[in-house]
């Protein structure tokens, strides 16, 4: 369930106890789900109803997008704080290219969000600049370059049929972002699993010095996973948009960083490098989405609902604090 530059501690015996360390840190934040789907479907009125099902799914998936990318760049011990306004620029591309088709308008819009991620991974790799400094900067400037492409902040509606699909289509009772969301993750997982680029992208994390006399192109893998993250933050952006119908350039993608953040903490990615799980990043962001729904569905005020996420995420990051040996 887990990749890891480091090799794994021996599971503990009997059936439970290989199941818990085959699990490895993602065991805890399954037994956390559990815990609170199994709550919301005996005290929340109409929680667990098919309609329910597809909903927190539906609500899910842009999140679940952004954290993918999120999930590679914190596995090389680096971060990406600026995925919002990325998301944003994406939509703001596709909304002003439209007129020319969807082959120019998704292209363009994905490419522009390469680019930011580029920019990004050259100058963690190459100019050696921290990570959370590069990224907040792409942030604030993102954010103020997807208002000017945004024609200075105007709503620009969206009447594209095919766009549209993409945020509001279904395949049989699956909504397509659902099942975009699904491939996205399935090929995250094998990538990282079963090719050399994943086993790069830990070993780069885990330790970089020792990756480089190994062989291990780390600064050209640390830029593909920035260029990575902001492809899958342009698409969830495009995704965003066609859900709205419009590019609104101040509302796209605001704050997601942190809740991809916290589904990969809580999911069990280690925040310095060298580990990393793409089935708890998908756990970990069920988790807050159910606490979403469940509050909302419970009238619960927003604020409250925010402040129990920031205790699980704090409570998982307490959980990988360093052990004195």
């Amino acid at each position: 369930m887990e990749a890891s530059a480091a090799a794994r501690p021996t599971p503990g015996a009997g059936t439970m106890g290989r199941w818990w360390g085959a699990m490895g840190p993602t065991g805890g934040a399954v037994v956390a789900l559990v815990a609170i789907v199994a709550a919301n479907a005996i005290f929340t009125p109409n929680f667990a109803t098919t309609g329910n099902f597809w909903n927190v799914l539906f609500q899910l998936s842009v999140t679940l997008l952004v954290a993918v990318g999120m999930t590679l760049v914190i596995a090389t011990g680096g971060i990406d704080l600026s995925v919002g306004s990325v998301m944003a620029i994406s939509a703001a591309v596709a909304a002003v290219t439209l007129d020319r088709g969807l082959a120019v308008a998704v292209p363009a819009a994905l490419l522009a969000a390469m680019a930011v991620g580029l920019l990004n991974g050259a100058f963690v790799s190459y100019f050696k600049v921290q990570a959370i400094v590069v990224t907040l900067a792409t942030l604030l400037a993102g954010r103020g370059l997807a208002q000017v492409i945004n024609r200075d902040g105007a709503l620009i509606a969206i009447d594209n049929p095919g766009f549209l699909a993409l945020g509001r289509g279904h395949i049989g009772p699956v909504p397509v972002q659902v099942l975009v969301a699904a491939l996205v993750v399935a090929l995250a997982v094998f990538v990282l699993r079963a090719t050399p680029f994943g086993r790069y992208v830990l070993a780069a994390g885990g330790n970089p010095a020792a990756a480089r006399l190994a062989g291990v192109p780390v600064s050209r893998t640390v830029v593909s996973v920035y260029v990575i993250s902001g492809m899958l933050a342009g698409l969830a952006g495009l995704v965003q948009a066609a859900r709205l119908g419009a590019s609104a350039a101040a509302r796209i993608g605001q704050n997601v960083e942190l809740d991809a953040i916290a589904a990969v903490v809580v999911g069990g990615t280690l925040l310095s490098g060298g580990r990393a799980t793409l089935l708890g990043t998908v756990v970990g962001a069920l988790i807050m989405q159910v606490i979403a729904t469940s509050f909302n569905m419970l009238l619960v005020p927003y604020a409250w609902a925010l402040a129990f996420k920031a205790f699980i995420i704090l409570f998982a990051v307490y959980l990988q604090r360093p052990r004195r040996v």
